[in-house]
């Protein structure tokens, strides 16, 4: 897998294909091309193997269009950042007009006995189409009580923390969590070396 999936909710990981977003100059950004999106989207099952090759055909005809739809994902995600964890009435309501347009283009069907949405068409838009509704669905959620942030100074991941005591730390306890404790570690043993 090319994408971090350790949020507990796939639009949770949308909001970590960016690295370090707390980093200043150090923030990457993942989703450099429509296909990174694409990739994004089958890895979380969003896409279909066949739909990402019809896809992937059609933004080789038209690659302006689909750097649109790719920096449309970007507005998307960045507005659902702002909106759960700065809070945002601005960017709420910039996701729900996208909410508007991505429903416009679907029909609510019933099917394997329940509800879903059915894009009419499958064109660039499908993955934006598809990644708003989720991201609004996310808003909606009954535990986001447990909506967390890394807590190292410069990595900027979220997820949900569903750890028994809810004393989760760390997106990820073998990378920003070993990290943190090995740099508290060295910064208790100079202390004591400078003591007198």
């Amino acid at each position: 897998m090319r994408f971090g999936h350790i949020a507990g909710d796939r639009m949770l990981d949308l909001v970590n294909t960016v690295d370090w977003r707390l980093g200043g100059n150090d923030r990457a950004e993942r989703l450099n091309s429509y296909a990174d999106v694409l990739d994004w989207c089958v890895e979380s099952d969003l896409v279909s193997t066949d739909e990402a090759v019809a896809l992937r055909d059609l933004a080789e005809r038209d690659d302006a269009r689909a750097e649109r739809e790719r920096r449309q994902v970007i507005a998307a995600r960045e507005r659902s950042y702002a909106t759960l964890f700065e809070h945002d009435a601005e960017a709420a309501a910039a996701l729900a007009g996208m909410y508007r347009a991505a429903i416009a283009a679907a029909d609510l069907v019933h099917a394997a006995g329940h509800w879903r949405w059915r894009d009419r068409e499958t064109d660039l838009r499908l993955p934006g189409h598809r990644i708003v509704r989720g991201l609004v669905a996310l808003t909606q959620r009954d535990d986001l009580d447990r909506l967390h942030q890394c807590e190292d100074s410069r990595c900027g991941w979220v997820y949900l923390d569903t750890s028994p005591r809810r004393n989760r730390r760390w997106c990820d306890t073998k990378d920003c969590g070993d990290r943190n404790r090995a740099r508290a570690y060295y910064a208790r043993q100079r202390a004591k070396a400078q003591q007198p």
